[in-house]
């Protein structure tokens, strides 16, 4: 028995290295190649006539072929932003030049250049992951990389940045493509969500996009279910006692006397659940400041005041 559980344990980890399905429609993967196809191409056209076919430099560099990955077929990546590749590739070649130019040991020299390079664009918020690749082919790009120094940094990293951000931004117009990426604008709600959703709900707007999101569908679900339990916990915390409770009688005055744990016109409903809940409470006498009787609340005032935000919510959000 043993063994058998440590082997069905080794299925299941085995099985989580099968890749997602990608929910991306074939045109628009198509689309995605035929930028790349075109990126590269115009950054090494304009190498070649920029710095002509005979200078001592790759005309084209292997980081920007993952830069092309990125800025085609993920262009709503914040890694795929324009800043992104810029900022990335120019800070990394910097880091890059410096520690080939200050450290001797090639593999000492590699390993603190990707190091500092990531430290870098987190500082500067350019995250770009060829930019790493970059930094390595500074230190590691041999004896024609080392004797350009500085100039690296410009020629040919900052022309090929350019050229292949370039290229992006007219192909992505060109084809109808939101590119900078910036985010539908979405009106504004100081409401809590009205309804759930479920998985299927989610799949089904993920396959109506147009582009791939650098994100998991399980793990966008449960960023999306921890916003929604974020928005419910929002609106249990603005409402009070005062929006929801009913105006006392004489027998719930009588009620009141009768020893339940009071509360003040301003304390959120999210207190009053447990008290229905867990000490079986049936009624919370609601006081004013003076410590006067203004109010009762019940678990049929609960639900009713709940039931009227989420009717206000929609009627807002419509």
């Amino acid at each position: 028995m043993p063994n058998t559980s440590l082997a069905s344990a080794a299925v299941r980890w085995l099985l989580s290295f099968a890749p997602h399905p990608v929910t991306v429609n074939w045109r628009e993967r198509f689309r995605s190649c035929v930028g790349a196809l075109c990126g590269i191409a115009v950054t090494g056209v304009s190498m070649h006539f920029l710095i002509g076919a005979d200078a001592a430099m790759p005309l084209l560099v292997a980081p920007m072929g993952a830069s092309a990955v990125l800025l085609f077929g993920v262009p709503a990546s914040p890694l795929a932003q324009p800043w992104s590749i810029i900022g990335g590739n120019l800070v990394s070649a910097v880091v890059g030049v410096t520690c080939a130019s200050w450290i001797a040991n090639p593999v000492a020299a590699a390993t603190l250049a990707v190091s500092l390079a990531m430290c870098a664009m987190f500082a500067l918020r350019c995250v770009h992951p060829p930019s790493g690749a970059v930094a390595l082919t500074a230190v590691l790009g041999g004896p024609a990389i080392h004797a350009m120094g500085y100039r690296f940094v410009l020629e040919p990293i900052a022309i090929q940045s350019t050229a292949l951000l370039c290229a992006a931004l007219a192909f992505h117009a060109l084809t109808g493509h939101r590119y900078p990426h910036v985010a539908a604008q979405i009106r504004q709600q100081g409401a809590a969500p009205t309804s759930a959703f479920t998985r299927g709900d989610l799949d089904a707007v993920l396959a109506k996009r147009s582009e791939w999101l650098d994100i998991d569908a399980d793990d966008l679900e449960a960023l999306l279910r921890e916003t929604q339990m974020q928005g419910y916990a929002r609106a249990l915390d603005q409402l009070t006692c005062a929006t929801i409770m009913s105006r006392p009688t004489a027998a719930s005055t009588e009620a009141a006397n009768a020893g339940p744990r009071a509360a003040s016109v301003n304390t959120p409903i999210a207190d009053l659940v447990p008290l229905f809940a867990n000490h079986g409470h049936h009624h919370i006498p609601v006081l004013d400041a003076e410590r006067r009787l203004v109010g009762m609340v019940t678990p049929s005032d609960l639900i009713a005041g709940l039931h009227r935000h989420v009717q206000r919510s929609r009627f807002r959000a419509a």
